[in-house]
Parts: structure tokens; sequence; C-alpha cells
């Protein structure tokens, strides 16, 4: 088992969740291809997409809809400074994760994390597990508040 995936599981079962992480045949490397293998709509799926400012260098994690787009401003904003995209090695050191499999949860450092509230109209939403292949079904109130997360309005 990879240190990523065990570091959500581990998550997972510390926050007091029974939540079985799923190894997918294909990929669930993008918002689409997620949502195919878990048989949900697009927006179901919980994306995991960082930035980092550009003052401070502080990592930040939108959990977003898969089919919504992070609108720079809105998420500046939010962040209270300038952002950009962080870089695939930013975001390892950081999160413990490669792009493509970045979970909400198990990160090396704790980011500064933004919920997209859309998530919330679902019963249940699907997020990586820390690998391109694994992925797991929550509540949206549960990722919230596992993630650490301020409810926020972000998206274009």
């Amino acid at each position: 088992m990879s240190k990523s995936l065990k570091r959500v599981e581990t998550a997972l079962a510390d926050a007091g969740l029974t939540i079985h992480v799923l190894e997918m045949h294909g990929s669930t490397r993008t918002a689409q291809e997620a949502a195919d293998q878990a048989g949900c709509d697009v927006d179901q799926i919980a994306k995991s997409i960082v930035f980092k400012g550009t003052k401070s260098g502080a990592i930040c994690l939108f959990i977003t809809a898969g089919g919504d787009q992070v609108d720079l401003a809105k998420a500046a904003s939010v962040a209270g400074e300038a952002l950009e995209r962080a870089d695939g090695k930013e975001v390892r050191k950081v999160t413990g994760f490669a792009i493509g499999g970045v979970s909400p949860v198990g990160h090396l450092t704790p980011p500064h994390a933004y919920f997209d509230p859309k998530l919330s109209t679902f019963a249940t939403v699907w997020a990586a597990a820390g690998t391109p292949r694994h992925i797991f079904e929550i509540a949206p109130a549960d990722l919230q508040r596992i993630s650490g997360a301020t409810v926020a309005e972000f998206t274009a």
C-alpha cells in the first residue's frame, strides 16, 4: 500500500469515519475520469485544487465540485492574498500527494483549505484518496469537517 493512500485511510479512521477507499480499474486523475469510474455526476467529485500565496508562499487548498473551475480573483479574495498555481513539486512537498491524486485529507502539512458550497447539495461526494486510482465516498459535511475547510464562494 502506498504511503499516500495509508495517510488518507488513517485520516478517515482518526476522524471516526468508517469509509472504504476503492481502487478503480481506470484512472481517476481528472474529475470526469473519477465520475466515470464512480458512476456519479461530475459535480459529485470533490476536486482538490492547490494554489500558493504570492507573498506568503502559503499553500491553499480549494475543494470544489468537479464540473466547476476555481475563479482566481475570488479565490485570492477568500485567501486574503494573490494566488498562483502551485507546481507539482510544491504540491508534493506540502501535501505529500502527486497532482492527480491530491486528497482533501491526510496532508503532510495541513494547508489553508476552502470548501465549495455546491458540494453540500449532494448526499455524498467522491474524493481522491492519495493516488490516481483510489477514491472514497463521503458525506459533504463530513468532508468539510475533517478537511478543516472553510465554506466559501470561489468558483467561476
